[in-house]
Order: structure tokens, then sequence, then C-alpha cells
């Protein structure tokens, strides 16, 4: 018979504020009465805009200004706050774990293979082969970061290492915070073994108690049976899409989305627009109204609804889009879940990256894992167009037969038994025992 908890753990839960990062929401779980959820400002003004590179002004304001609110919230909380399981660039949360003494499990919201790369950038910089000496240094392979000594590339590190200084504040800031997980109990990611193994490996050899529990999307959904419409988006969901998906061929929509944060020049949504139109592709197009930089104007092929050959719209449930028969193709900003919910659905991708992890995951998806292309630091319609026809039609069987093998792969990994589901059991008994040893102290 399993023994119950007298005092069951009262574990805390702290995301950053990014869609990225909130991956479940309050309606999800009211029949769970033991879920509160508390909320405290990120220290910016209420209009500042948080998308693009402004999204580190956030984590920075937190940094300064949330500690001393969040410390007096756990002191609050009753019962006693017994374990903390806390956002991995969050470092003020680590404060205050270690002056109240609660154990805490680090959460890293990006890919196993971006977290060894941001592990690693000090040995890369002892080896002199950063800073980055321009564009002409972009190609050069970087040798220091173990697993990946044959095909990381200076433009294939994360979009922080892209200074001339290797003392820039957010590169040391971010460094140093991963280092810092070696401080935790044990360190969780939203990967899967078969995917990640390798890289997975080398991180044991520096954070040893790792659960690997990803796709975590689609371990919700085996675990509590959500359904597409439980959705946790930040924006408001526009669902005629589906609607208009459900009358086009299977397998021959171009989805598109560059996510939540990535801030794209007018220049570069023409240069993409002339190259899909080109490729005479259906397309099913998310343009944000605030995903142009220096706030300008949609042009006016991006208005929402019908186009001769798509449809646009300024969000969509993209985990119901991805799974959809007509889907063909996702051209993606390669963000850890966007990547993540397309190799679930077992779509292939052309990436082009924006910022932080998304360079590392870009070249993971095409040269490692070979389940699209990576179209990073080029924006021509010509490129564009070409593969985009590449992905839908010429190596369209190589590409889907890859993606549709992973998918099966990440399939399995949450189902009972599965190495997910297996870790997520470990992970829960794991709290269950580091807080029992907390209370006995």
């Amino acid at each position: 018979m399993e023994q119950i908890d007298v005092h069951p753990p009262h574990v805390l839960i702290f995301p950053l504020p990014a869609q990225g990062h909130v991956n479940y929401i309050e309606a999800r779980f009211h029949k769970y009465p033991g879920f509160n959820f508390i909320t405290i400002s990120d220290f910016l003004p209420e209009h500042y805009l948080r998308s693009g590179y402004s999204v580190l002004d956030m984590f920075n304001s937190m940094e300064l200004g949330a500690k001393p609110v969040f410390r007096q919230i756990v002191i609050e909380m009753r019962p006693p706050v017994s374990c903390i399981i806390r956002d991995g660039v969050a470092g003020f949360v680590l404060d205050v774990a270690l002056e109240l003494q609660i154990p805490t499990v680090r959460f890293r919201t990006v890919s196993g293979c971006c977290f060894w790369t941001y592990y690693s950038v000090p040995d890369v910089i002892e080896a002199g082969q950063l800073p980055i000496q321009g564009e002409e240094d972009m190609d050069r392979i970087i040798t220091k970061v173990p697993g990946m000594e044959t095909f990381l590339r200076c433009r294939d590190l994360p979009s922080f290492c892209r200074v001339n200084d290797a003392q820039d504040p957010n590169l040391q800031i971010i460094t140093k915070e991963t280092r810092k997980s070696s401080q935790a109990e044990a360190l969780i990611l939203n990967t899967f073994e078969d995917l990640e193994g390798p890289i997975l490996s080398e991180i044991r050899k520096q954070c040893p108690k790792i659960y690997a529990i990803g796709p975590l999307h689609e371990l919700l959904k085996t675990k509590t049976q959500a359904s597409y419409q439980s959705s946790n988006s930040l924006r408001q969901v526009d669902r005629t899409c589906i609607t208009w998906l459900n009358t086009q061929p299977s397998q021959s929509v171009l989805y598109i989305s560059f996510g939540s944060i990535t801030m794209i020049t007018k220049d570069q949504l023409m240069e993409f627009w002339h190259g899909i139109v080109s490729s005479k592709k259906r397309f099913l197009w998310v343009i944000r109204p605030d995903s142009l930089t220096d706030m300008e104007e949609i042009p006016e092929q991006f208005q929402e609804g019908p186009k001769e050959n798509g449809y646009v719209v300024k969000w969509a449930p993209q985990e119901e889009v991805l799974a959809h028969k007509a889907i063909g193709g996702f051209l993606t900003h390669s963000g850890w879940n966007s990547t993540l919910e397309s190799i679930v659905a077992g779509v292939p991708m052309i990436c082009w990256p924006f910022f932080a992890d998304q360079q590392v995951n870009s070249r993971f998806v095409s040269e490692v894992w070979k389940l699209g292309l990576d179209m990073k630091d080029v924006c021509d319609r010509r490129i564009v167009e070409k593969m985009v026809n590449d992905l839908l039609v010429d190596r369209r069987e190589v590409f889907v037969k890859s993606a549709a093998r992973m998918a099966e792969l990440a399939r399995k990994s949450v189902a009972e038994g599965g190495s997910s589901s297996s870790n997520l059991n470990h992970l829960i008994q794991d709290i269950r025992k580091m807080c029992m040893k907390s209370q006995d102290n």
C-alpha cells in the first residue's frame, strides 16, 4: 500500500512572464484545488514593449525589483514552501531559496543542446574562440562544446554570443546563471532522451541529476487528457484559421509563425511575402500587430482573413494547427516550444531563428536531426522560394520520413513506461524525499 505523506510537499513553481516560459493556465487546474496562482509585477511600465530584445529588460528589471516581493510571498505562504521549482534564468529566486534554506529544482525552458552550449561558453572564451571577429568569422567551427565539435559554427551559437566583447553583460548573466545549475538539487529539461541523448550525457557530467520530461505539452495531454481547446495563449486566438484549414488538401499548407517575441523589419517581411507568393504554395501566416520593428504599420497584404493562396491571422492555436492534416511544413523562428510542437506533429521545418536559444535549435534541426532546413542570417525572396519548394516538394520525402520517425519517438517517450513519463515519476518521488528531508531538518 502506498504511503501517504502526513505533510504533503508544498511546491512553489516560478516561471518568467513570457509565453515560452508559461505553458499552463489556471483553467486547466480547476479540478485540482491544491493549485494556487499568485502574480507579481515584472517592474516595467504598463505599456512597455515586451517583444524582441526588450524582453531582456523585463528579466533585468525583475532581478532588481522582485527579490524582496518574492521573499515576502514565500515567507508568508501557508503551509510553508518545502520546494521551489524555478525558471533557469531567475537568479533572485535562487538567492531567496538559499537564504531561507528551501531546496530548489531548476527548470530550463531551452533545449538541452542550448543549455549545454551556454554552459560551455566560459570554456569557449578561455580557448580564444570568442568573441566573434566580424561577419567573415561566422562560419568558423567552435570546437569547445563537447558533443558539437564538428558542426557548431559561430553563427550557431546563442545570439548573446554575437558580441565583440566577452565581458558583455547579457552574455555574462546568461552563462553565470547556467553555471549555477549545479547549486540546485536537480535540473528539469523539456526534452526527451531519444532526441537529445548524446547531449544529455554531456550535461550529466556536470549536473548529474537531470529529469528530461518533454515534450511537456504532449506529456500534459497524456496525463490529463487536456484538449487543444484548453489554450494557454497570452494572446487572443483566431480560430477561423482552423475552418479555413479544413477546406485545404492534405499536407498542402505552409504554416508561418515567428512566435510571441520575434521582431522583423518591414523589408524582411516583404522578402518573405514575395518568396512565399512566388512558391505558389498555400500558406497560413501569423502576423502579430507588434511584430514589426519601430512599430511600423503592417502592410496591406497582411490584413486578416483569406488571401489568394492563403490565410492571415494575428495569432493561431498553434498545437492544433500543426496537428491539422492540411499542414505540410512550418516556417518557424525555432523557439523551443515551437520546435517540440512541430516534432510531435511530425511536421518538417524551415528555421529562421531570431535570438537566444533559437540559433542552436535551428542548427540541430537541420544538421543533427535532419528535420528541415536552416535559413539563419538570410532573408532573400529567392532563397525563401527555393526552401519552401524543397520542404514541400523536391526534398519532401526525406524530411517527412525523419519527422515521422521522431514524432513516434516523442509520443513513446510520454506514454506509460516511456523515458519522459518515467522521469516525471522519478521527479515526483524525489521531490517528496527532498521535502521530507527538509522537514526533518
